[in-house]
Order: C-alpha cells, then structure tokens, then sequence
C-alpha cells in the first residue's frame, strides 16, 4: 500500500496540537484526523486518530498494525508537515 497524498492543516494556536493530517493510500483509501503533536523537547510527533471510551480511555480508530508502517508513515507526516512550515511566512509581531 503506498502514500498517495498527505494534507496537512496546520492549527495556529497555541498548545501541543500543530496540525491536523489527512492521509490517501493508493488513491482508494483516506484517514482523517491524524495528529501532529510537540511532545517533550518541542520534539514532533503523530496521534492516530482516536475516540474517549465510556472509562475515559483513549482508544485509536485506524492504526497501522506494525512499527515499519508506522514509522514510514510518522516519517512522511512530519517530512511535509516541515516542508509546510518552509513554504509558510511566519507572521510578525
């Protein structure tokens, strides 16, 4: 299954969430909602989307199912989410 396209809405507030991801797989298949997060040390990372459980929990929707998907797909979210920032004038105070 191949990356067909990434679209990324950056959030421009403050707070950990920077951007929302849409994610198209062969041109057939989309995910919603994928999260770009500033974790610990302003490093980046990706939440899958996901729904609060009656307990409170947090349980993801889509995901992929092993750690070289999930690091290919991580990999490419933050690759164009970073290419977004270059393209994007920071406003000035």
């Amino acid at each position: 299954m191949q990356i067909t396209d990434i679209r990324i809405r950056k959030i421009n507030t403050e707070g950990r969430m920077k951007a929302v991801v849409s994610v198209t797989f062969d041109d057939a298949f989309v995910v919603h909602d994928i999260k770009v997060i500033e974790g610990q040390e302003g490093r980046l990372f990706t939440a899958m989307p996901s729904r609060k459980t009656p307990d409170g929990e947090y349980k993801d929707i889509a995901h992929p199912i092993n750690s070289e998907t999930r690091s290919e797909l991580n990999d490419k979210i933050l690759q164009k989410y970073q290419e977004i920032l270059e393209e994007t004038p920071e406003e000035e105070a």
